[in-house]
């Protein structure tokens, strides 16, 4: 897997204004020195992603993240000292020194503690926040295995084996009075509101707000699939982290195969599988309806 002289080296790159990919529990991360605005711009520049899009930062303890922000409301502080390390991102008024590039230009910045081994040990021997989105081109699948991230797409690479969770974390704004959940994941709060989409071409309050995204090269079917061409019906798992866990890693599976299309139902509109509808619903070819599941995942339907 990962030894101490990958992690230094990883650490070096990071410390010299290169890219790493590395694992998460999550997804796979393309991470840079977050305080280097060059070195985030880099990130862009390999994913073409829009500067629309803001990054997540990662922080190996609660201190550190503390030290990006201007504003550490009592409610951070509970979420962090039971969330973390793990998949929730909280966004808060950001510090001045947080480059604007990192926030997509608005004043808030998005920070978690990664729970898996090799993210903390790298952040640590780095020294420094690190900026990271998934690992993958802009819109294309969020890689859950090593094997996943473009060749081409990073420095160095750091292989941590499949990861454990499986989708991205769950986005939480703390920026206003009240608790705006704005992606969700497999972590769920209860009581939460939710995030409006935001306005054509402004800036997003978190990442993953495209209306396209995660998305296979092959078509991605949502409800029955079509009479024409060879295909797959993928039944989920009938447990939703499970199925958080096996989305990706099935979906690239898939998409090596060869087939005309993908065809799956969403899940029960519940919150337990609101994080793999999201997922599903923004990884869909365009111009196919969106159907709810007529039967229970994990069932065949005949």
């Amino acid at each position: 897997m990962v030894d101490a002289r990958q992690i230094a080296e990883a650490a070096r790159i990071i410390g010299a204004g290169g890219l790493v990919s590395f694992p998460t529990e999550t997804v796979y991360g393309l991470g840079a020195n977050a305080l280097d605005e060059a070195a985030v711009e880099r990130i862009f520049a390999a994913k073409g992603r829009p500067a629309s899009s803001p990054l997540i930062v990662h922080v190996a303890d609660i201190e550190m993240a503390r030290a990006l922000t201007r504003e550490w409301p009592p409610l951070a502080q509970q979420w962090a000292e039971r969330y973390w390390p793990g998949p929730l991102t909280m966004v808060l008024p950001k510090a001045a020194h947080v480059p604007d590039r990192v926030t997509a230009g608005l004043d808030t910045v998005g920070l978690r503690i990664p729970n898996h081994p090799v993210a903390l040990a790298l952040i640590r021997a780095a020294g420094v926040p690190i900026a990271a989105p998934s690992a993958n081109r802009f819109m294309q699948l969020s890689p859950s295995e090593a094997q996943h991230v473009p060749a081409e797409l990073a420095d160095y690479f750091l292989d941590g084996g499949p990861a454990a969770v499986g989708i991205e974390s769950t986005v939480v704004s703390l920026a206003g009075p009240v608790p705006v959940l704005l992606r969700p994941g497999v972590l769920h709060l209860e009581g939460l509101e939710s995030g409006e989409a935001p306005a054509e071409g402004a800036a997003h309050a978190a990442p993953g707000q495209h209306a396209r995204h995660y998305s296979p090269s092959t078509p991605l079917i949502l409800g029955p699939p079509p009479i024409q061409g060879k295909g797959y019906r993928w039944v989920l798992p009938a447990d939703p982290v499970q199925c958080a866990a096996e989305l990706y890693a099935t979906l690239h599976r898939l998409d090596r195969m060869n087939y005309d299309w993908i065809a799956v139902y969403l899940p029960p509109d519940t919150p337990v599988w609101a994080g793999v509808r999201d997922r599903l619903a923004r990884a869909a070819t365009p111009d196919t309806s969106p159907a709810e599941s007529d039967h229970a995942p994990g069932e065949s339907k005949p």
